[in-house]
């Protein structure tokens, strides 16, 4: 029983480690070159007011929320993979792709009287982020936002117009980040 309490303390403790804040408040980097941090965070303002006005954000909103993560990924850490053109667009069309498949999979369970609606979108939702996620990491094409929409249109109604929206939606943040890449600097 000692044994066992030690244990669990010692992981405790290394866990509370991981979470202790270590180093300043502010990171270095920003101290060393505010006006970079300024600037890419205005561009991703302006990316997201762009996409938001130009895709009308009253139509899906929980799914077009996904864009924002994706502008964040893009801007912030513009040389990471998951900031890639390949892995932009791909990763939503992977998470787009496996979304409307679990979706009327769950729409199909949902007719019978057997399983409760919400339940099966539950499970299907569950199945889509990690069918997702399966596929993004074989096709190398790995954007966690995309998986984020593969659940968003098992939960959420859709119809080819919200395809088009989402789809728009992160081609203009990809042309506007692979614009401004030269300028860009790793924030993360």
């Amino acid at each position: 029983m000692a044994e066992a309490n030690k244990s669990v303390r010692g992981f405790l403790r290394r866990t509370a480690l991981r979470f202790r804040m270590q180093g300043q408040l502010i990171d270095p980097k920003f101290l060393s070159n505010p006006a970079r941090y300024v600037i890419q965070c205005f561009l991703v303002c302006c990316t997201m007011l762009a996409v938001l006005l130009f895709l009308d954000s009253v139509y899906q909103t929980v799914l077009i929320a996904g864009l924002g993560a994706s502008s964040i990924v893009a801007f912030s850490a513009p040389s990471m993979r998951a900031s890639r053109p390949r892995c932009l667009l791909g990763g939503y069309i992977v998470g787009i792709t496996v979304g409307c498949a679990m979706s009327y999979i769950a729409m199909f369970f949902s007719v019978f009287e057997l399983f409760d609606a919400r339940s099966v979108g539950i499970i299907f939702g569950a199945i889509a982020v990690g069918l997702a996620m399966f596929l993004m990491v074989t096709t190398d094409t790995e954007h966690p936002p995309g998986a984020a929409i593969a659940l968003g249109f098992v939960l959420n109604e859709w119809d080819f117009m919200t395809i088009v929206v989402v789809m728009a939606g992160i081609c203009l943040i990809s042309l506007v980040k692979e614009l401004a890449r030269n300028w860009l600097i790793d924030l993360l």
